[in-house]
This record gives structure tokens, sequence and C-alpha cells, in this order.
């Protein structure tokens, strides 16, 4: 593929030149058929062709393991980044467990992650059973260590650390569970992120010692990391991007605007041959994207060039573009081109294009205090999540967080056994569906939750209950999900008073044997339930008649 240098005039000069046809058409010349109608190039416009596969909007839930080095020290998210940041609490328990950043730093932590008790094979069975129907595994994350056989990128899982090809272990099991795999790609931030590995304390008797993110592969002679550059992994052989000593302005830099220091080609370049490799490699079928849009746009067209990949070896396979990809703060024509993801948080409204929210049962990487202080999220949590993102045309992929030796904890096994119980029952309600003309009744309507950024509403609405109710709907069948059992074991549903949207012949409730007795009135649809199942999460009502 032929290769561009940065060119001047500014992100929105540089946005332009990505998003023209001409432009885009000179990068595919060397291995497209042009004459191809369904040939994707790497533009706004011709990406749009892209229509979301059935298999994916009929999966509904899938599971993710977002699982790597970060993991390994048990103490959350984005541990590499915190543990150089002076004063915070993944600082003060790096310090005490592993010794001050300028001594072990994160490529020490790295050293230290063996990944012993992994077992993919379980694993993946394991969330089949749980009812997934597609499979996510972490490929890199912000810390820039590649979880594969990475051509491109000497500090990968099979040189150190586990010194194992986990995403090969990953797909196999994938591959055995008949699931669609998934990789997720979160690489492309490491030049911002990583910033704080350049600093040093401000304080205390080591102030102003660097931390380890300048050292470079002459510092390493002598080093159990001898021969490996800290720079390949750090990415710091840069300046500091503008208010980077304040922890919090990454957030409003995450699309490479607002002061970042704008990354090289080489590291452009080199993110786009990594995810190429992945890609072609382990042939998943739904990349997730960590990024505003595609990877280091709007500054670099590597993310287009990766989409276009993408789809276009698709269509080489199936005919079409099978496959799936996330990304986040989407505008309405980058909806057309890829799936909307929203982060803990989720729609309040029937979205025209299927979507998905991706959620944890708690924090993304393990933090073995949740564990402890049982603060996971209650199988009954997900699955009120799930029946109302389905309701609106969306998906649920779960994180179930691992701990650093890659093993299930038992409070997260039996939340994962709980909601694999209840889909055995109710699956028929959730797989395959769609969504019906209006999306549901009750309070938590009304006191829905605005999304902030690319998610985060999760939690903030009134919570669920007895009154709250989803529809969806699978050819002439619709489906009323109760997220709550009524006192008198009488349901109403409101939205289906008598004249409103058709007639209702048939009542019944999944994992009940017998119909239900019913009427139809101007107050709504009456309902008599049975005894309340032992499984007290939600209840699926399956509704026969003629619907608007």
């Amino acid at each position: 593929m032929k290769r561009r240098t940065l060119i001047k005039g500014g992100l929105s000069g540089l946005a332009a030149l990505c998003a023209s046809r001409t432009f885009a058409q000179a990068q595919l010349l060397d291995f497209l058929p042009t004459t191809d109608k369904k040939t994707f190039l790497p533009n706004w416009d011709s990406l749009e062709q892209y229509q979301v596969p059935d298999w994916f909007r009929d999966a509904k839930f899938g599971i993710w393991a977002h699982w790597g080095p970060q993991c390994q020290p048990e103490r959350g998210d984005w541990y590499a980044r915190g543990m150089y940041e002076e004063g915070s609490e993944q600082y003060q328990y790096h310090c005490d467990k592993y010794g001050h950043p300028s001594e072990f730093g994160f490529k020490d932590v790295i050293n230290e992650w063996k990944a012993e008790r992994w077992d993919p094979e379980y694993l993946v069975g394991l969330y089949k059973k749980a009812g997934a129907k597609y499979f996510m595994a972490l490929a890199n994350h912000h810390d820039n260590l590649d979880l594969y056989d990475s051509e491109h990128q000497k500090w990968n899982s099979t040189n150190v650390g586990p010194k194992k090809d986990l995403m090969a272990g990953w797909a196999k099991a994938a591959k055995r569970q008949g699931l669609p795999l998934g990789v997720s790609v979160h690489a492309a931030h490491a030049w911002r992120w990583y910033e704080n590995a350049q600093l040093s304390d401000k304080k205390g008797a080591l102030t102003g010692v660097p931390y380890d993110g300048k050292l470079t592969a002459a510092d390493g002679i002598g080093k159990w990391w001898q021969g490996y550059d800290p720079q390949k992994l750090y990415a710091q052989n840069h300046p500091l991007s503008q208010n980077s000593k304040d922890d919090g302005s990454i957030h409003g830099q995450w699309n490479w605007g607002d002061g970042v220091y704008p990354p090289s080609k080489e590291y452009c370049d080199n993110f786009y041959d990594r995810t190429i490799d992945l890609i072609d490699k382990y042939n998943p079928e739904l990349v997730y994207f960590d990024d505003t849009a595609l990877p280091l746009w709007p500054v670099d067209d590597a993310g287009l060039r990766i989409a276009a990949h993408l789809y276009n070896k698709s269509v080489k396979k199936h005919g079409k573009a099978n496959t799936v990809i996330f990304g986040k703060i989407l505008d309405e024509q980058q909806r057309k081109c890829m799936v909307w993801d929203i982060e803990r948080g989720q729609s309040n409204a029937i979205e025209p294009l299927p979507w998905q929210t991706d959620t944890c049962l708690g924090q993304w990487h393990y933090d073995r205090r949740i564990y402890d202080n049982n603060d996971y999220k209650s199988a009954k949590t997900i699955i009120h999540t799930l029946v109302d993102v389905i309701s609106k045309n969306g998906n649920l992929m779960l994180n179930v967080p691992l701990r650093g030796d890659g093993s299930i904890d038992d409070k997260e096994l039996d939340i994962v056994e709980e909601i694999g119980r209840w889909i055995a029952i109710n699956g028929e309600g959730v797989y395959g569906t769609r969504p019906w003309k209006v999306f549901g009744e009750g309070p938590a309507m009304e006191s829905a939750a605005p999304l902030s950024a690319q998610g985060f509403n999760e939690g903030k609405g009134k919570p669920f209950g007895s009154s709250d109710i989803r529809f969806v709907k699978k050819g002439a069948i619709l489906y009323a999900t109760l997220l709550g059992w009524p006192e008198n074991q009488k349901a109403v549903i409101k939205t289906l008073k008598a004249g409103a949207y058709g007639k209702v012949a048939k009542v019944s409730m999944l994992g009940h044997s017998n119909k239900l007795d019913f009427s139809q009135t101007t107050d709504g649809l009456n309902v008599s339930l049975p005894e309340r199942p032992s499984e007290n999460i939600a209840f699926v009502l399956k509704l026969e008649g003629s619907f608007a």
C-alpha cells in the first residue's frame, strides 16, 4: 500500500484531504478492483455503503474479555497511566507493592504478568453457556502491548510477560464454540496516554528523578529487558501535549485536538501495520476501536484505511461486508459507516440504526477491591440492561473482568451462570428480535439520564420496577418483558389498550407451559400471571395476535 506524509494546514485541511474520493482511491489502487461495486474506499462517503449484518442484529448479546497486563496489579482501570500520577491511589499502591516508577515501571509490571491460570477453552465455553452470541478479546490497550504474535510490535505477549499468543488461544476457543471472534484495539492512544511516564515526582525524596518513560534501548544493557526499546512501548520520544500535567486533560484531547502534540508518521504507520497484521492473522468478524470515530482520525487516515481493508476482506470472503466495526461519538454520516458504541450507557430512544452498549461487571481491568466489597453488578442489572437495550435496536456487550492470572473469580462466576439460567428460559424473547413501534412504558422512561460524551449514563436514571415494560417483536409475535413482578400477580400493559396497537389473541409467559388469562380494555392489556418463578429477574410475556 502506498504511504503518504502528513500535510500542512492543520486538522481541517488534513480531514478534507482524507475525505476526498480522489485521495482515497489512490490508497487502494495497488490491490483492489475498482470496478467492483462493493469495493470500500478509505473515506466516509464510500464507507456509507456499509449495512450492519443480520447475524449481528440477531445476536443481541456478547461477552468481552478485557484482559491484559493492567489486570496483574488487580487495582482497576488505567493502571499503566495512574501509576505515574504522583499522589494518586494507584501511584501509592504501586510504590508500596513494586517500588517507585523510576525504578519499576509498567514495562516491569508486564514482566510480572504470566497468565498462569488462563484457560480460554473453559472461559469461552462458559460465555457461550451464559448466552453470548459473539466473543470479544482485548488485542491491545492504551498500554501498547500487543497480546498476539505481532510482526510490527516487539513488545508483545509472545516475547514478554506470558510468552503466549493470547489471541491465537482465544480465536481457537471461539471457533470451537462457534462464536464470531471480536478484537478490541485501543493502542492508537498510547502516544498521549503514556505522557505521564515522562514526568517525575514534584516532592519527596525522589523529587525530579525521571520515571522510566524516557528510557531507551541503550539503558537496558544487563537488565531483563535488554534488546527491547522502551520507546517502542511507551512511545514517549516527543514533547508533552498542552496541559499534559493536568491528569484530567486527556479526556478533552481524545479526538486528537485541543493541544495534543501531533503523532509522528512513523507512529501512525506502525499502528496501521500492527492492526492490519492482527486482522489478517486472526480473521475477526468484529473490531472494536476505543476511539472517537476511527483510530487517529482526523490527524491521520490509518483508521479509514483499516476499515476499508476489513470490509473488503469480508466482501471477498462472504460476498458482502459481513463484519462489524465499533466506534464512539459518531456523527450522522459515521453512524452509517460502522456501529455506534455507547460506553457504560444507553440510548433513550429507538435508534434508526443498530448500535451497541458495552459495560462491565466491575472495572474494565480487574480490581480486587470490587470483589472484596461485593460491588459487582448483579445478574438482574445486566438482564434489565439487555432488555432495555434490545428494545431500542441495540446489542449489549458485557465485560467479565479476569484476574491477572487469567482466572474468573467465584462471585463473577455465580453472576455469569445466573445470566445463563435466565437466558436459557427467556432467550426466545431476546435473540432475533427487532424493535417495535414503542420501546416500552413505565416510570423509568420518564427519568432516563441523557448521554454524557461517549456514554456514561448507566445507573443515573430511575431504577427499573414492576411497572416498567419493554417490547420487542419477532415476526408476528410481540414480546413484553416485565422488569419486576407485580404484587397482585396482575400485569397491566397500558400501551396495548383496546383500539391502540392491535388485538391480542393469546398470552403466555416464557418458562410457563400454560396460556394465561387476559382481557384487553380501554385501560390496557390485563394479564393474570402464574406463580412467580424462582429466577426473580425479568419475565417475558409472549403475545400473539395482530399488531400495528
